[in-house]
Parts: C-alpha cells; structure tokens; sequence
C-alpha cells in the first residue's frame, strides 16, 4: 500500500481513537491506562479506625502525636510499543480480491501501533516506542503530547530496506531495561524468530505486556491456482520453488503455521502476556476494541478448556 494511503487511514485514527480509549478504560484492562499502584501524598493526624500499619513514625516522634501516611492511586501510565520492522514483516500484501489494495504485515503492524499510541495520548499518558530488524533501530523514550506521538508514527511509515534478522530478545531486554517503572508494553511482531522466550518473560515480570502477532490470510491456506511458486524466507534469502497445487505441500504450510501459532500462544501464556492476533485483512481499530472488551480474551480462554 502506497505511504499516502496509510497517512490517510491514519488520519482518521484521531475519530476511532476516542471510542478504543473509553474501551480501554471501561473494559477488562479497567487499569491499562489508569498507572499501576498508589504513591505517597501526604499525612495526618492519626483518627480512630485508621490502619495502624499506616502510621509514619518518624513524623509521630517528631511531633509527640501519632500520624498516618495518605497515599492516592497512581493514575499516569507509559504505554511502551515494540514495533518488529524485520524483513519478514514486509511480507504480504497479496489480497484474493482483485483491485483491492492488501496490507502487508508491517503495514497492519504500524497501524495498530498508530492506534494504539493516539488512544494513549489521548488520555494524556506518555507514550515510547522501540523499532528493532536484526538490532534496535530506533528508540523513543516516553514523553507526552500528539506532536511526540506523529513524529513517532512518522518515523514509523519511513522505515525502508529492512535488514534481515529478527532481534526480538534484545528488543525485549532493551526495553526492559529502560522501563523504570512499571508500564503497558505493546509488543508488535509476526513472532518468527528463536531465542525471545526468557526476555518475554523477564518483561512479564515488571510490566503489563500485550503480544500483537501480525497474521496473514496466506499463512492458513494458499490461494487456489497456484502452480509452481517460487517461496523465500525473509530473515535467511533462502529461496526455494514448490508445487504450492499439491495437497501434500498446502497441508504441511497450514500445519506449519499452525505449529508456531501455538508455540507463541504457550510462550505467551507461560510468561504471562496477554495475546492477540491481528490479521492483515482485519479491521485494526474493530479488532484491538473487541480486544479491550474482553470478548478475545474470553474466546481464548475458552479455546484452552
């Protein structure tokens, strides 16, 4: 899809962006954009029924009278997005309908992170972002205000000439490491990489983590008429040719794909990510609303029964 087509879908983001954010805040993330805990605001003198554990007894000494610490609920958030701009994230865009215009899965990816950053601002929260290929290519830390936040989408719809390699570990422990405090991270990838398990984890461990996994019609079945096809997988350059026609070959690719759809669905749920998956024919704001609402969520936990 052309860059003018995307601002333009973009453009309209600050509509549908209102109605995901009172979804956010209104659905089973009630938190997601409200900060996590409480922090200090101030004392008073000790009234009958307080908690005594909340008394400051340095201030009691000092004043010979007992006194309580007041705190109140935390309520600015950062929402941190991990954006996977890899080689095979650019991959896609074939659509079965002839005449319309198909998203790659970079393309849906950036989408998603557009939409998910202009409902964050627009609850006055800092927003960050990390773009990553083979190494972290680009590093937002939190700020607030809609300028930030289109700069960064900016940045985002610029990225050219991917390079092949998927460092989604480093990208993980990167951001882990740059998050002080506790916060929404939005990690945005197709997933097809090794070696991120334990960073997932360690992220899961200190933040509230959603996992987007960026899918594509092609990877349940391949379109019919497909004689021999001339296949290359993004990260390696390894090209091969197929006889994509043969039940054999098209059952393998949907039981391929099937394999690392539940693989990433056990990793997730192992270290405590909540999931979704996004596919590039998909409606992104429809889809990340329902997500808010809970009725994904649900459908997954009654998938695992």
């Amino acid at each position: 899809m052309e860059r003018h087509e995307l601002l333009r879908k973009i453009a309209a983001f600050h509509l549908v962006s209102r109605d995901l954010a009172e979804d956010l805040l209104a659905g089973e993330f009630a938190s997601v954009f409200r900060g996590q805990g409480i922090e200090f605001d101030e004392v008073r003198q000790y009234e009958a029924g307080d908690d005594i554990r909340s008394i400051d007894w340095n201030v009691s000494a000092r004043f010979g009278k007992p006194f309580v610490k007041l705190y109140r609920e935390e309520r600015e958030l950062t929402v941190f997005i991990v954006l996977d701009c890899s080689a095979s994230m650019h991959s896609g865009g074939i659509s079965a309908d002839v005449g319309k215009a198909a998203l790659t899965r970079y393309e849906q990816g950036a989408l998603a992170a557009a939409l998910v950053a202009f409902s964050a601002e627009r609850t006055g929260q800092r927003v960050g972002a990390a773009f990553f290929d083979r190494d972290i290519t680009r590093v937002y830390s939190p700020r607030k205000g809609r300028p930030y936040v289109l700069a960064m989408i900016s940045a985002a719809l610029g990225v050219e000439n991917p390079r092949r390699g998927s460092g989604l570990g480093a990208a993980l422990s990167g951001t882990g490491r740059l998050l002080k405090r506790r916060s929404l991270v939005v990690v945005i990838s197709d997933f097809l990489c090794v070696n991120w398990e334990r960073e997932m984890g360690d992220l899961c461990a200190r933040h509230d983590v959603i996992a987007v996994r960026i899918t594509d019609p092609l990877d349940r079945e391949i379109p019919p008429g497909i004689g021999l096809a001339a296949l290359e997988d993004g990260e390696t350059a390894y090209r091969f040719y197929t006889p994509a026609a043969a039940s054999s070959f098209r059952s393998a690719w949907a039981e391929w794909h099937e394999d690392r759809a539940r693989l990433w669905q056990a990793i997730c749920r192992h270290s405590g990510a909540a999931r979704l998956e996004l596919s590039t024919a998909a409606y992104a704001p429809g889809v990340l609303a329902r997500f808010f609402r809970g009725e994904l969520r649900r459908n997954y936990r009654a998938r695992r029964r």
